[in-house]
């Protein structure tokens, strides 16, 4: 073992207890939040303090094309220095070696911030709050679908087939029966985020076919980030071990619910610890109240980052388990802002309408800029909703190209992301969208072909 292991994290250290480590994944997460990097040997990561990568990561879209992000010297594939943060290294379990993976920051030849990589714009965010003397924490929701693999982009995507041989029921929501069903795959995920050190609060069935949550514990948002970036990978990798595949598409399966990243927000003071939402005598304070405020006005303008894809917006369907609107309400689910039930020193606002098929670095980031702008901004919510939230109106965009229409003019928003960061991210995603925009579906053809 060479010096810098004796430095990992507590659960790396016990993943190569009596091993030899052969390899270092050096990884960074692009805008889809795909792992991006090189995988080194051992030796080799042992004597780097640094390796390059063109800055070109940030510009393509999700289909392998590409944007003209590059600004005004154009498209040279500039190196970044991309530095590891030996806090984030981990076990990668499912592999046939002895491998860790490290998360890497990217900065320019100047060290500053690359100020389109994600993780650098929620320390951006993460920054402004400590500024004013806040800590931040949230604690993410993941929900996705174990589905039969498929290999045919033309054929429905199917539930896989659970323990029993049967296709996984739906709308057998909570049900342990349902959790039972996919109890190998499961297995895996436990013994892989035990592994990696990963701390899940539980795993339940939810409502569609297939459908599952793990509840992260809360804490900073940026670790939080980081296991929700480790999170995803590691259950396609349980998932590909049972003949299945893991999605995180935000609406995999028609009529069946949508997936979310449910991400629950509260304030600490950082020399006492105390909820800046629960007053001296556990009442709500104005902070609570404004950061409910800057998510209900400033989320619209947000919801391009929130929801980055065109099947996004499938997810937004009244009665199927996501929010159309922007009420809030207490431990009511059909608002897209929900103040769970807590004591008061866990008193925290959900924010429902994030997808999980987000960047999860740039949905905590965006959703924690709504907040803060709310605070700043000394914003004051609507009155709280009572009943069925299904009843009112949508008033959240209902596709990409709006969505990055009021993105685009978010320059408050902007100045907490990042102008820099809103530039790059607005080419990519219209880029995307031009894309497929070019693409003629099934309901085209049979609907329309013979009928105008």
């Amino acid at each position: 073992m060479t010096d810098w292991t004796d430095q990992l994290p507590e659960a790396a250290r016990a993943f190569l207890e009596n091993r030899r480590l052969d390899e270092v994944e050096c990884v960074i997460a692009d805008l889809p939040g795909i792992a991006r990097g090189k995988a080194v040997p051992a030796s080799k990561f042992a004597r780097q303090k640094h390796f390059h990568l063109p800055d070109s990561i940030f510009f393509q879209t999700i289909t392998g094309d590409w944007g003209e992000a590059a600004g005004e010297d154009g498209f040279i594939e500039r190196d970044m220095i991309l530095r590891p943060d030996m806090e984030t290294a981990t076990a990668a379990p499912w592999t046939g070696d002895w491998t860790l993976q490290v998360i890497h920051d990217a900065y320019d030849r100047k060290g500053h911030p690359v100020p389109f990589a994600p993780r650098n714009v929620l320390k951006r965010v993460v920054a402004l709050y400590e500024a004013q003397g806040w800590q931040p924490v949230v604690a993410p929701e993941m929900e996705f679908f174990l589905i039969a693999r498929n290999l045919d982009p033309a054929k429905d995507i199917q539930p896989m087939t659970g323990r029993s041989g049967r296709p996984a029921a739906a709308r057998q929501a909570y049900s342990m029966t349902a959790v039972d069903e996919f109890g190998p795959v499961i297995d895996d995920i436990y013994d892989f985020a035990e592994a990696q050190g990963f701390e899940i609060d539980g795993i339940t069935q939810e409502g569609g076919a297939g459908q599952l949550e793990i509840n992260l514990r809360h804490g900073h948002p940026v670790k939080l980030a980081d296991e929700v970036f480790y999170f995803k990978r590691l259950i396609r990798e349980a998932a590909l071990r049972h003949d299945c595949f893991a999605t995180f598409m935000a609406k995999p399966i028609a009529d069946e619910p949508g997936s979310a990243m449910h991400i629950h927000h509260s304030i600490l003071d950082p020399e006492t610890g105390q909820n800046l939402f629960s007053g001296p005598q556990g009442g709500e304070t104005d902070a609570f109240f404004n950061f409910i405020g800057g998510l209900q006005h400033h989320l619209p303008s947000a919801i391009a980052v929130l929801a980055p894809y065109v099947n996004s917006y499938r997810r937004y369907v009244k009665d199927h388990a996501a929010p159309i609107n922007l009420e809030w309400g207490r431990d009511n689910r059909t608002t897209g802002i929900r103040i769970p039930l807590s004591d008061t020193q866990a008193r925290r606002v959900e924010n429902r309408l994030a997808g999980m098929d987000c960047n999860p670095y740039l949905g905590i980031a965006a959703s924690l800029a709504c907040g803060y702008l709310g605070m700043i901004e000394d914003r004051r919510p609507s009155r709280q909703f009572r009943g069925d939230a299904y009843e009112g109106e949508g008033d959240i965009p209902r596709v990409l190209g709006q969505a990055l229409d009021l993105f685009d003019e978010a320059t408050a928003l902007h100045s907490v992301l990042g102008e820099d960061f809103a530039r790059v991210y607005s080419i990519i995603k219209r880029t995307e969208y031009e894309e497929f925009l070019q693409v003629i579906s099934p309901w085209e053809r049979e609907h329309l072909l013979l009928n105008v």
